[in-house]
C-alpha cells in the first residue's frame, strides 16, 4: 500500500486524460480558450495504462478520469475497456460536463464505471449559456436522464457563484425529491479563471447549508463515508442527498486518499501543489516498472 508522510493511505488516483474542453466556463478559462498542450506532451493511452498497472500493484483500486472534458479525447471508451481489465482496479469513476456523454452511458456498467460526477451549474438554459458560453444545456440534461435510466450512481457538481447561479440552489436541491442522486454544491475558488469576480466572497459551505436549511428545515447531516470530500445531508422524503464541498475552505485535507496525474504526466499530491515529479519523462527516459514504482513511493 501507498501511504503519504502524514500516514494517509493512498488508494485513489485522479487521472486527467486531456486538458481540452468544449465548454468555456467563465470561472475556468477565458472566452477565447487557453493554449492547450501539444499532443506529443500529453500522456499516451499506453503510458497511462502502464502507470495505472503500476499503481494498482501498489494498492490503488479506484481511478477517476477527468480533464478538461475527458470525452473530447478520441477512443476514450477503448482506453476505459483496457483499464477495466487491469488486476486490482475495482472502481472507475468519471467527471464529465455531459455534453458528449449521453450516447455512451449504456456501456458504463460493463466497464466498471461505478459513478459519474456531472458538472452542472444551472438548471436554467439562459444562465447555463452565460456561465459556460456554450449552448449545450439540453445535451447535458439528456446525459442526466440516461444516467438515471441506467442506474448509474450520479452526483451533480455545482460551483456556487454569487449573482450567477445562486438562484439555482433550491431548484437543484429539488432534484433530490424524485431522484436517487446526489447534488453537491462546491465553494468557488475565487482565484480561478480570471481572478476574483466580486469584492466579497460570500457563499462558503456554512452559508450554503444555512440557506438550504431555511427552505428545507428537515435537512439532516449524515455520516460521511471514509475519505469523503463533502458534508452530506438528507431531506425527509427525498431519496437523493445534498452535499457541500468546501473546496476553498479545505476542511477535508485530513482524510485525503488521492493523488493526481495531469495530462502531461505531472504527479500531484494535492490539488494546490505545483507537482512532485513527471512520470511521463521518467517513462520516456526508459525507466522500468520497478524504477517507476520506487519513484512514486519516494
Amino acid at each position: 500500500m501507498l501511504y503519504d508522510n502524514h500516514g494517509r493511505p493512498i488508494n485513489y488516483v485522479r487521472l486527467a486524460v486531456t486538458d481540452r474542453c468544449n465548454l468555456r466556463c467563465f470561472y475556468c478559462m477565458p472566452e477565447e480558450g487557453i493554449r492547450f498542450a501539444p499532443k506529443r506532451d500529453v500522456l499516451s493511452y499506453e503510458e497511462m495504462e502502464r502507470l495505472l498497472r503500476v499503481l494498482a500493484a501498489m494498492g490503488v483500486d479506484k481511478v477517476r478520469l477527468t480533464g478538461g472534458e475527458p470525452f473530447v479525447r478520441r477512443d476514450l471508451m477503448s482506453f476505459i475497456e483496457k483499464i477495466a481489465a487491469l488486476d486490482g482496479i475495482r472502481k472507475i469513476a468519471i467527471t464529465t460536463n455531459g455534453t458528449l456523454t449521453a450516447p455512451l452511458v449504456r456501456h458504463f456498467k460493463d466497464l466498471k464505471i461505478t459513478s459519474v460526477n456531472l458538472s452542472l451549474d444551472s438548471l436554467d438554459p439562459r444562465r447555463f449559456l452565460e456561465i459556460t458560453r456554450r449552448d449545450e444545456f439540453h445535451q447535458v440534461m439528456r446525459t442526466l436522464d440516461e444516467l438515471l435510466a441506467h442506474g448509474i450512481d450520479t452526483k451533480i457538481n455545482t460551483v456556487v457563484m454569487q449573482g450567477r447561479n445562486d438562484q439555482d440552489l433550491l431548484s437543484l436541491v429539488e432534484l433530490t425529491r424524485n431522484h436517487p442522486l446526489g447534488v453537491r454544491f462546491i465553494e468557488e475558488m475565487p482565484f480561478n479563471g480570471t481572478g476574483a469576480h466580486y469584492q466579497d466572497w460570500v457563499w462558503d459551505h456554512r452559508r450554503i447549508i444555512a440557506y438550504i436549511r431555511e427552505h428545507y428545515p428537515s435537512l439532516t447531516k449524515i455520516p460521511a463515508p471514509p475519505h469523503s470530500t463533502s458534508y452530506n445531508y438528507t431531506i425527509e422524503g427525498h431519496p437523493g442527498t445534498v452535499g457541500v464541498i468546501a473546496a476553498y475552505s479545505r476542511t477535508f485535507c485530513g482524510t485525503c486518499n488521492r493523488i493526481r496525474i495531469t495530462p502531461q504526466g505531472l504527479l500531484k499530491t494535492c490539488l494546490y501543489d505545483s507537482g512532485v515529479f513527471n512520470v511521463r519523462d521518467l517513462m520516456r527516459a526508459g525507466a522500468t516498472d520497478d524504477e517507476l514504482r520506487l519513484a512514486i513511493l519516494d
